[in-house]
Protein backbone atom coordinates (compact mmCIF):
# COMPACT_ATOMS: atom_id res chain seq x y z
CA UNK A 1 0.00 0.00 0.00
CA UNK A 2 1.30 3.29 -0.67
CA UNK A 3 2.27 5.75 2.25
CA UNK A 4 -1.10 7.69 1.19
CA UNK A 5 -4.55 6.15 1.54
CA UNK A 6 -7.20 6.90 -0.95
CA UNK A 7 -9.63 7.08 1.74
CA UNK A 8 -10.46 6.56 5.35
CA UNK A 9 -13.57 6.29 7.23
CA UNK A 10 -14.20 7.47 10.67
CA UNK A 11 -16.97 5.41 12.79
CA UNK A 12 -17.59 1.53 11.73
CA UNK A 13 -21.26 1.36 11.80
CA UNK A 14 -23.57 -0.06 8.81
CA UNK A 15 -23.11 3.11 6.67
CA UNK A 16 -19.68 4.08 7.25
CA UNK A 17 -19.12 0.44 6.36
CA UNK A 18 -21.15 0.74 3.40
CA UNK A 19 -18.75 3.64 2.12
CA UNK A 20 -15.64 1.57 2.68
CA UNK A 21 -17.16 -1.02 0.78
CA UNK A 22 -18.26 1.00 -2.25
CA UNK A 23 -15.25 3.17 -2.48
CA UNK A 24 -13.09 -0.49 -2.36
CA UNK A 25 -15.19 -2.32 -5.21
CA UNK A 26 -14.28 0.95 -7.14
CA UNK A 27 -10.36 -0.17 -6.38
CA UNK A 28 -9.67 2.62 -3.87
CA UNK A 29 -7.54 2.12 -0.96
CA UNK A 30 -9.61 2.58 2.27
CA UNK A 31 -9.31 2.19 5.84
CA UNK A 32 -12.17 2.20 9.16
CA UNK A 33 -11.19 3.81 12.53
CA UNK A 34 -13.89 2.55 15.49
CA UNK A 35 -13.83 4.24 19.15
CA UNK A 36 -15.79 0.72 20.05
CA UNK A 37 -14.42 -2.64 20.51
CA UNK A 38 -16.13 -3.91 18.09
CA UNK A 39 -17.12 -2.81 14.64
CA UNK A 40 -21.30 -1.87 14.02
CA UNK A 41 -22.28 1.04 15.76
CA UNK A 42 -26.10 0.58 16.04
CA UNK A 43 -25.69 -2.45 14.88
CA UNK A 44 -24.45 -4.68 17.40
CA UNK A 45 -25.23 -7.41 19.88
CA UNK A 46 -24.02 -8.73 23.35
CA UNK A 47 -24.90 -10.88 26.46
CA UNK A 48 -26.50 -8.19 28.00
CA UNK A 49 -28.19 -9.93 31.02
CA UNK A 50 -27.18 -13.29 31.47
CA UNK A 51 -24.44 -16.02 30.20
CA UNK A 52 -25.88 -18.14 26.67
CA UNK A 53 -28.40 -14.76 26.02
CA UNK A 54 -27.63 -12.64 22.87
CA UNK A 55 -29.08 -9.35 23.00
CA UNK A 56 -28.86 -6.62 20.28
CA UNK A 57 -27.80 -3.96 22.23
CA UNK A 58 -29.69 -1.20 19.68
CA UNK A 59 -31.41 -2.12 15.88
CA UNK A 60 -33.16 -5.66 16.17
CA UNK A 61 -35.27 -6.02 13.13
CA UNK A 62 -34.32 -4.92 9.93
CA UNK A 63 -36.89 -4.54 6.51
CA UNK A 64 -34.87 -2.17 5.22
CA UNK A 65 -31.87 -3.87 5.26
CA UNK A 66 -33.32 -6.62 3.33
CA UNK A 67 -34.99 -4.19 0.86
CA UNK A 68 -31.58 -2.14 0.56
CA UNK A 69 -30.85 -2.27 -3.18
CA UNK A 70 -26.69 -1.55 -1.63
CA UNK A 71 -26.87 -4.60 0.78
CA UNK A 72 -28.65 -6.85 -2.19
CA UNK A 73 -25.96 -6.04 -4.44
CA UNK A 74 -23.67 -7.98 -1.90
CA UNK A 75 -22.57 -11.90 -1.42
CA UNK A 76 -22.97 -11.13 2.62
CA UNK A 77 -23.99 -14.93 2.37
CA UNK A 78 -21.08 -15.91 1.35
CA UNK A 79 -19.74 -14.34 4.54
CA UNK A 80 -21.76 -15.51 6.88
CA UNK A 81 -25.17 -13.85 6.91
CA UNK A 82 -28.65 -15.17 7.20
CA UNK A 83 -31.89 -14.05 7.47
CA UNK A 84 -34.35 -15.73 9.80
CA UNK A 85 -38.05 -14.81 8.68
CA UNK A 86 -40.50 -15.07 11.78
CA UNK A 87 -43.79 -16.77 10.53
CA UNK A 88 -45.90 -13.16 10.62
CA UNK A 89 -43.99 -9.91 10.68
CA UNK A 90 -45.44 -8.13 13.07
CA UNK A 91 -48.33 -7.96 15.35
CA UNK A 92 -50.37 -5.09 17.27
CA UNK A 93 -52.32 -6.47 20.26
CA UNK A 94 -55.42 -4.24 21.54
CA UNK A 95 -56.78 -4.75 25.03
CA UNK A 96 -59.89 -7.27 23.91
CA UNK A 97 -57.77 -10.11 23.18
CA UNK A 98 -57.48 -9.47 19.90
CA UNK A 99 -54.56 -8.52 17.30
CA UNK A 100 -54.05 -7.27 14.16
CA UNK A 101 -51.15 -9.02 12.07
CA UNK A 102 -49.13 -8.02 9.75
CA UNK A 103 -48.53 -11.26 7.66
CA UNK A 104 -46.32 -11.77 4.60
CA UNK A 105 -49.56 -11.61 1.73
CA UNK A 106 -52.19 -8.50 1.59
CA UNK A 107 -55.20 -10.86 1.36
CA UNK A 108 -53.66 -12.89 4.83
CA UNK A 109 -53.20 -9.31 6.90
CA UNK A 110 -56.74 -8.71 5.55
CA UNK A 111 -58.23 -11.52 6.67
CA UNK A 112 -57.66 -10.28 10.33
CA UNK A 113 -58.79 -6.88 9.86
CA UNK A 114 -62.53 -7.26 9.98
CA UNK A 115 -64.63 -4.56 8.62
CA UNK A 116 -61.24 -3.40 6.65
CA UNK A 117 -59.95 -6.15 4.89
CA UNK A 118 -61.18 -5.27 1.42
CA UNK A 119 -60.33 -1.20 2.29
CA UNK A 120 -56.96 -2.87 3.32
CA UNK A 121 -55.98 -5.18 0.31
CA UNK A 122 -57.07 -1.92 -2.07
CA UNK A 123 -55.59 0.92 -0.07
CA UNK A 124 -51.90 -0.85 0.39
CA UNK A 125 -51.77 -2.88 -2.96
CA UNK A 126 -50.60 -0.28 -4.97
CA UNK A 127 -48.24 1.12 -2.55
CA UNK A 128 -46.28 -2.50 -2.49
CA UNK A 129 -46.09 -2.37 -6.08
CA UNK A 130 -44.44 0.72 -5.72
CA UNK A 131 -42.32 -0.63 -2.56
CA UNK A 132 -39.53 -1.49 -5.21
CA UNK A 133 -39.25 1.89 -6.78
CA UNK A 134 -39.25 3.82 -3.86
CA UNK A 135 -36.57 1.75 -2.77
CA UNK A 136 -34.23 2.47 -5.86
CA UNK A 137 -35.19 5.77 -6.05
CA UNK A 138 -34.18 6.15 -2.36
CA UNK A 139 -30.62 4.65 -3.52
CA UNK A 140 -30.56 6.76 -7.18
CA UNK A 141 -32.54 10.25 -5.91
CA UNK A 142 -31.10 12.07 -8.88
CA UNK A 143 -32.53 9.51 -11.61
CA UNK A 144 -35.80 9.58 -13.46
CA UNK A 145 -38.39 7.39 -12.35
CA UNK A 146 -39.25 4.31 -14.17
CA UNK A 147 -42.79 4.18 -12.83
CA UNK A 148 -43.45 7.81 -12.00
CA UNK A 149 -47.46 7.68 -11.92
CA UNK A 150 -46.63 4.81 -8.72
CA UNK A 151 -44.09 7.42 -6.91
CA UNK A 152 -46.78 10.10 -7.18
CA UNK A 153 -49.43 8.28 -5.77
CA UNK A 154 -46.92 6.95 -2.77
CA UNK A 155 -45.68 10.64 -2.06
CA UNK A 156 -49.26 11.99 -1.94
CA UNK A 157 -50.52 9.88 0.37
CA UNK A 158 -46.82 9.80 2.62
CA UNK A 159 -47.44 13.88 2.98
CA UNK A 160 -50.18 12.97 4.92
CA UNK A 161 -50.23 13.18 8.83
CA UNK A 162 -50.52 9.49 10.11
CA UNK A 163 -53.28 9.80 12.35
CA UNK A 164 -55.64 11.75 10.07
CA UNK A 165 -54.68 9.03 7.13
CA UNK A 166 -55.28 6.35 9.41
CA UNK A 167 -59.04 7.83 10.53
CA UNK A 168 -59.58 8.32 6.34
CA UNK A 169 -58.95 5.02 5.26
CA UNK A 170 -59.84 2.05 7.67
CA UNK A 171 -63.25 2.20 10.18
CA UNK A 172 -61.96 -0.17 12.68
CA UNK A 173 -59.61 -0.24 15.76
CA UNK A 174 -57.39 -3.10 14.35
CA UNK A 175 -56.23 -1.53 10.97
CA UNK A 176 -56.59 1.59 12.76
CA UNK A 177 -54.17 0.78 15.55
CA UNK A 178 -51.57 -1.33 12.78
CA UNK A 179 -51.42 1.53 10.87
CA UNK A 180 -50.79 3.70 13.90
CA UNK A 181 -47.84 1.49 15.40
CA UNK A 182 -45.98 1.57 12.15
CA UNK A 183 -46.02 5.27 11.55
CA UNK A 184 -45.12 6.03 15.17
CA UNK A 185 -41.45 4.32 13.79
CA UNK A 186 -41.18 8.38 12.69
CA UNK A 187 -40.23 9.40 16.42
CA UNK A 188 -43.03 12.40 15.52
CA UNK A 189 -46.63 13.45 16.63
CA UNK A 190 -48.81 11.25 14.04
CA UNK A 191 -50.80 14.91 13.80
CA UNK A 192 -47.69 16.10 11.94
CA UNK A 193 -46.94 16.14 8.12
CA UNK A 194 -45.18 13.43 6.56
CA UNK A 195 -45.66 10.78 9.20
CA UNK A 196 -47.90 8.31 6.93
CA UNK A 197 -44.70 7.89 5.13
CA UNK A 198 -43.43 5.96 8.02
CA UNK A 199 -46.81 3.54 8.19
CA UNK A 200 -47.14 3.23 4.47
CA UNK A 201 -43.01 2.16 3.88
CA UNK A 202 -43.12 -0.59 6.68
CA UNK A 203 -46.59 -2.07 6.00
CA UNK A 204 -45.51 -2.17 2.43
CA UNK A 205 -41.78 -3.64 3.09
CA UNK A 206 -43.52 -6.81 5.68
CA UNK A 207 -45.15 -7.71 2.32
CA UNK A 208 -42.64 -7.05 -0.10
CA UNK A 209 -39.61 -8.54 1.89
CA UNK A 210 -40.66 -9.02 5.49
CA UNK A 211 -39.12 -7.79 8.36
CA UNK A 212 -36.21 -10.28 9.17
CA UNK A 213 -33.27 -10.44 11.58
CA UNK A 214 -29.61 -12.36 11.04
CA UNK A 215 -29.56 -15.66 12.89
CA UNK A 216 -27.20 -15.25 15.48
CA UNK A 217 -27.86 -11.75 16.50
CA UNK A 218 -27.64 -8.02 14.08
CA UNK A 219 -23.74 -8.16 14.81
CA UNK A 220 -23.92 -11.17 12.20
CA UNK A 221 -24.53 -8.54 9.98
CA UNK A 222 -21.54 -6.42 10.44
CA UNK A 223 -19.67 -9.10 10.36
CA UNK A 224 -20.48 -9.93 6.89
CA UNK A 225 -20.14 -6.21 5.74
CA UNK A 226 -16.44 -6.48 7.26
CA UNK A 227 -15.29 -9.85 6.07
CA UNK A 228 -16.73 -8.74 3.13
CA UNK A 229 -14.40 -5.18 3.01
CA UNK A 230 -11.64 -6.95 3.93
CA UNK A 231 -11.88 -9.64 1.28
CA UNK A 232 -11.88 -6.52 -1.06
CA UNK A 233 -8.50 -5.46 0.67
CA UNK A 234 -10.22 -2.52 3.23
CA UNK A 235 -9.18 -2.41 6.91
CA UNK A 236 -10.97 -1.99 9.65
CA UNK A 237 -9.04 -1.16 13.06
CA UNK A 238 -11.07 -1.05 16.26
CA UNK A 239 -10.82 0.47 19.44
CA UNK A 240 -9.31 3.83 17.91
CA UNK A 241 -11.21 6.74 19.30
CA UNK A 242 -10.56 9.62 16.77
CA UNK A 243 -10.72 12.97 18.46
CA UNK A 244 -9.85 15.67 15.33
CA UNK A 245 -9.42 14.57 11.47
CA UNK A 246 -6.03 15.78 11.83
CA UNK A 247 -4.94 12.90 13.54
CA UNK A 248 -5.74 10.35 10.74
CA UNK A 249 -3.43 8.81 8.13
CA UNK A 250 -2.77 10.68 5.24
CA UNK A 251 -5.66 9.91 2.91
CA UNK A 252 -7.20 11.81 -0.23
CA UNK A 253 -10.54 12.13 1.26
CA UNK A 254 -12.14 11.27 4.60
CA UNK A 255 -15.61 10.28 5.05
CA UNK A 256 -17.49 10.59 8.65
CA UNK A 257 -20.17 8.31 10.09
CA UNK A 258 -21.14 10.72 12.49
CA UNK A 259 -23.97 13.31 13.32
CA UNK A 260 -23.30 17.15 12.59
CA UNK A 261 -21.99 17.71 16.18
CA UNK A 262 -19.35 15.50 16.19
CA UNK A 263 -18.32 16.87 12.64
CA UNK A 264 -18.06 20.43 13.93
CA UNK A 265 -15.35 18.55 16.58
CA UNK A 266 -13.45 16.81 14.51
CA UNK A 267 -13.45 19.00 11.81
CA UNK A 268 -14.95 22.05 12.38
CA UNK A 269 -11.37 23.90 12.00
CA UNK A 270 -11.45 23.13 8.26
CA UNK A 271 -14.87 24.31 7.51
CA UNK A 272 -16.63 27.93 6.97
CA UNK A 273 -17.92 29.43 9.92
CA UNK A 274 -21.84 29.86 7.87
CA UNK A 275 -21.44 26.32 7.29
CA UNK A 276 -20.54 25.06 10.85
CA UNK A 277 -23.18 27.66 12.28
CA UNK A 278 -26.01 25.94 9.93
CA UNK A 279 -25.00 22.35 11.17
CA UNK A 280 -25.11 23.79 15.02
CA UNK A 281 -29.05 24.55 14.25
CA UNK A 282 -29.44 20.58 13.46
CA UNK A 283 -32.01 19.69 15.16
CA UNK A 284 -31.84 16.49 17.30
CA UNK A 285 -35.38 13.97 17.91
CA UNK A 286 -36.45 12.21 20.76
CA UNK A 287 -34.65 9.42 22.08
CA UNK A 288 -34.99 6.01 24.00
CA UNK A 289 -35.51 3.70 26.95
CA UNK A 290 -34.62 0.22 25.87
CA UNK A 291 -34.91 -2.95 28.79
CA UNK A 292 -34.02 -6.79 27.53
CA UNK A 293 -34.75 -9.49 29.54
CA UNK A 294 -33.54 -12.65 29.95
CA UNK A 295 -37.12 -14.64 30.14
CA UNK A 296 -37.84 -18.28 31.50
CA UNK A 297 -40.05 -19.19 28.73
CA UNK A 298 -41.81 -17.27 25.72
CA UNK A 299 -44.36 -14.20 26.00
CA UNK A 300 -47.66 -15.34 27.18
CA UNK A 301 -49.35 -13.60 24.91
CA UNK A 302 -53.38 -12.84 24.93
CA UNK A 303 -53.79 -12.93 21.94
CA UNK A 304 -51.96 -16.12 20.60
CA UNK A 305 -51.40 -14.68 17.29
CA UNK A 306 -48.68 -12.43 18.76
CA UNK A 307 -46.32 -15.20 19.27
CA UNK A 308 -46.23 -16.10 15.39
CA UNK A 309 -44.51 -12.61 14.98
CA UNK A 310 -41.27 -11.25 15.35
CA UNK A 311 -42.40 -7.54 16.43
CA UNK A 312 -44.98 -6.67 18.29
CA UNK A 313 -46.36 -2.86 18.95
CA UNK A 314 -47.62 -2.13 22.26
CA UNK A 315 -49.83 0.54 22.92
CA UNK A 316 -53.25 0.15 22.46
CA UNK A 317 -55.42 2.02 19.65
CA UNK A 318 -54.66 4.59 17.27
CA UNK A 319 -55.56 7.44 19.54
CA UNK A 320 -54.04 5.79 22.63
CA UNK A 321 -50.75 5.70 20.29
CA UNK A 322 -51.13 9.35 18.64
CA UNK A 323 -51.45 10.50 22.88
CA UNK A 324 -47.83 8.67 23.62
CA UNK A 325 -46.18 9.81 20.92
CA UNK A 326 -47.68 13.66 21.05
CA UNK A 327 -46.30 13.92 24.34
CA UNK A 328 -42.91 13.00 23.94
CA UNK A 329 -43.11 15.36 20.86
CA UNK A 330 -44.39 18.54 23.80
CA UNK A 331 -41.07 17.36 26.30
CA UNK A 332 -43.57 15.20 28.40
CA UNK A 333 -42.91 11.73 29.53
CA UNK A 334 -45.53 9.18 28.89
CA UNK A 335 -47.62 7.05 31.36
CA UNK A 336 -48.52 4.07 28.99
CA UNK A 337 -45.70 4.69 26.39
CA UNK A 338 -45.48 3.18 22.21
CA UNK A 339 -43.54 0.73 23.11
CA UNK A 340 -41.95 -1.57 20.16
CA UNK A 341 -40.94 -4.88 20.95
CA UNK A 342 -38.89 -8.15 19.38
CA UNK A 343 -38.87 -11.51 20.27
CA UNK A 344 -35.49 -13.31 18.25
CA UNK A 345 -35.72 -16.56 20.15
CA UNK A 346 -39.21 -17.90 19.05
CA UNK A 347 -37.70 -18.34 15.72
CA UNK A 348 -33.75 -18.21 16.18
CA UNK A 349 -33.22 -20.56 19.25
CA UNK A 350 -29.34 -19.59 19.37
CA UNK A 351 -29.43 -16.83 20.85
CA UNK A 352 -30.52 -18.46 24.16
CA UNK A 353 -30.01 -21.47 26.29
CA UNK A 354 -32.27 -24.18 25.30
CA UNK A 355 -35.98 -24.01 26.06
CA UNK A 356 -35.31 -20.15 27.51
CA UNK A 357 -35.91 -17.06 25.50
CA UNK A 358 -35.18 -12.87 25.16
CA UNK A 359 -37.16 -9.96 24.97
CA UNK A 360 -35.68 -6.82 23.34
CA UNK A 361 -38.50 -2.77 23.95
CA UNK A 362 -37.75 0.46 23.99
CA UNK A 363 -40.12 3.34 23.89
CA UNK A 364 -39.68 6.59 23.05
CA UNK A 365 -39.06 9.72 25.47
CA UNK A 366 -38.21 13.35 25.07
CA UNK A 367 -34.11 13.97 24.18
CA UNK A 368 -32.08 13.33 27.21
CA UNK A 369 -35.13 12.51 29.36
CA UNK A 370 -33.40 10.84 32.91
CA UNK A 371 -37.36 8.95 33.58
CA UNK A 372 -36.53 4.96 34.16
CA UNK A 373 -39.62 3.91 31.70
CA UNK A 374 -38.49 0.08 32.64
CA UNK A 375 -42.07 0.21 35.21
CA UNK A 376 -43.70 1.37 32.19
CA UNK A 377 -42.48 -0.29 29.85
CA UNK A 378 -43.07 -3.80 31.29
CA UNK A 379 -46.67 -2.73 31.90
CA UNK A 380 -46.99 -2.46 28.54
CA UNK A 381 -46.13 -6.17 28.35
CA UNK A 382 -48.07 -7.28 31.09
CA UNK A 383 -50.99 -5.22 30.00
CA UNK A 384 -51.22 -7.36 26.54
CA UNK A 385 -48.96 -10.80 28.19
CA UNK A 386 -50.11 -11.25 31.82
CA UNK A 387 -47.68 -13.26 33.68
CA UNK A 388 -45.07 -11.37 31.76
CA UNK A 389 -43.28 -10.71 35.21
CA UNK A 390 -43.10 -13.69 36.33
CA UNK A 391 -40.98 -15.06 33.27
CA UNK A 392 -38.35 -12.49 33.69
CA UNK A 393 -34.60 -13.71 34.88
CA UNK A 394 -32.98 -10.70 34.41
CA UNK A 395 -33.18 -7.34 32.75
CA UNK A 396 -30.92 -4.89 30.90
CA UNK A 397 -31.65 -1.19 30.72
CA UNK A 398 -30.23 1.47 28.56
CA UNK A 399 -31.35 5.37 29.29
CA UNK A 400 -30.97 7.81 26.89
CA UNK A 401 -27.50 9.14 28.79
CA UNK A 402 -26.31 5.97 28.67
CA UNK A 403 -26.95 5.59 24.94
CA UNK A 404 -25.12 8.60 24.15
CA UNK A 405 -21.92 7.13 26.49
CA UNK A 406 -22.14 3.93 24.39
CA UNK A 407 -22.17 5.87 21.10
CA UNK A 408 -21.75 9.77 20.55
CA UNK A 409 -23.91 9.90 17.61
CA UNK A 410 -27.07 8.86 19.85
CA UNK A 411 -27.25 12.33 21.00
CA UNK A 412 -29.66 12.60 23.64
CA UNK A 413 -30.45 8.67 22.63
CA UNK A 414 -31.65 9.97 19.59
CA UNK A 415 -31.11 7.11 17.42
CA UNK A 416 -32.11 8.54 14.07
CA UNK A 417 -29.47 10.66 13.13
CA UNK A 418 -31.64 13.98 14.15
CA UNK A 419 -34.98 14.80 14.26
CA UNK A 420 -37.14 13.63 11.32
CA UNK A 421 -39.99 16.57 10.98
CA UNK A 422 -40.73 19.15 8.50
CA UNK A 423 -37.57 19.45 5.89
CA UNK A 424 -34.84 17.97 8.14
CA UNK A 425 -36.39 15.15 6.49
CA UNK A 426 -35.13 15.71 3.20
CA UNK A 427 -32.36 18.13 3.76
CA UNK A 428 -30.30 16.62 6.09
CA UNK A 429 -27.53 17.89 7.38
CA UNK A 430 -28.29 21.14 5.37
CA UNK A 431 -29.86 22.08 2.38
CA UNK A 432 -26.94 21.43 -0.32
CA UNK A 433 -27.36 20.05 -4.08
CA UNK A 434 -24.63 17.05 -2.62
CA UNK A 435 -25.77 16.77 0.69
CA UNK A 436 -23.25 14.69 1.79
CA UNK A 437 -20.09 16.71 0.65
CA UNK A 438 -18.54 19.87 3.03
CA UNK A 439 -17.03 22.95 1.62
CA UNK A 440 -14.22 20.84 2.79
CA UNK A 441 -13.83 19.16 -0.98
CA UNK A 442 -11.91 16.21 0.46
CA UNK A 443 -14.31 15.76 4.09
CA UNK A 444 -17.76 13.84 3.65
CA UNK A 445 -20.48 12.89 6.17
CA UNK A 446 -21.72 9.19 5.18
CA UNK A 447 -24.46 9.10 8.07
CA UNK A 448 -28.11 8.50 9.03
CA UNK A 449 -28.08 12.57 9.57
CA UNK A 450 -27.85 12.40 5.66
CA UNK A 451 -30.13 11.15 3.00
CA UNK A 452 -32.35 8.73 3.17
CA UNK A 453 -31.89 9.11 6.91
CA UNK A 454 -32.07 6.62 9.86
CA UNK A 455 -32.45 2.65 8.89
CA UNK A 456 -29.94 -0.23 8.60
CA UNK A 457 -29.82 0.31 5.17
CA UNK A 458 -26.52 1.54 3.99
CA UNK A 459 -27.58 4.07 1.75
CA UNK A 460 -26.28 7.02 3.23
CA UNK A 461 -22.79 5.16 2.79
CA UNK A 462 -23.01 4.14 -0.68
CA UNK A 463 -24.87 7.40 -1.97
CA UNK A 464 -21.61 9.76 0.33
CA UNK A 465 -18.97 7.02 -1.54
CA UNK A 466 -20.50 7.48 -4.77
CA UNK A 467 -20.53 11.35 -4.40
CA UNK A 468 -16.71 11.54 -3.53
CA UNK A 469 -16.08 8.78 -6.46
CA UNK A 470 -17.84 11.31 -8.68
CA UNK A 471 -15.77 14.67 -7.41
CA UNK A 472 -12.59 16.10 -8.34
CA UNK A 473 -10.27 14.80 -5.66
CA UNK A 474 -9.30 12.23 -7.40
CA UNK A 475 -7.84 13.94 -10.00
CA UNK A 476 -6.47 16.73 -7.38
CA UNK A 477 -3.96 13.66 -6.10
Amino acid sequence: MSSMLDAVVVGAGPNGLAAAISLARAGRSVRVFEAGPTPGGGARSAELTLPGFVHDVCSAIHPLAAASPFFRQLPLGAHGLEWVHPEAPLAHPLDNGTAAVLEHTLEATAQGLGPDAGRYVKWMRPMVRAFDDVMAQMADPLRLPRRPLRLARFGLRALRPAHSLAAHAFRGPLARALFAGSAAHSFSALEKPFTSAFGILLLASGHAVGWPFPRGGTQKLVDALVSYLRALGGEVETGHRVHNVEELPRSRAVLLDVTPRQLVKLAGHRLPPSYVQKLQRFRYGPGVFKVDWALSGPIPWLAPACARAGTVHLGGTLEEISASEAAVSRGETPERPYVLLAQHTLFDPSRAPAGQHTGWAYCHVPNGSTEDMTERIEAQVERAAPGFRARILARHTRSPAQYEAYNPNFIGGDISGGSLEGMQLFARPVARFVPYATPDPRLYLCSASTPPGPGVHGLCGFLAARALLASEVWRKG
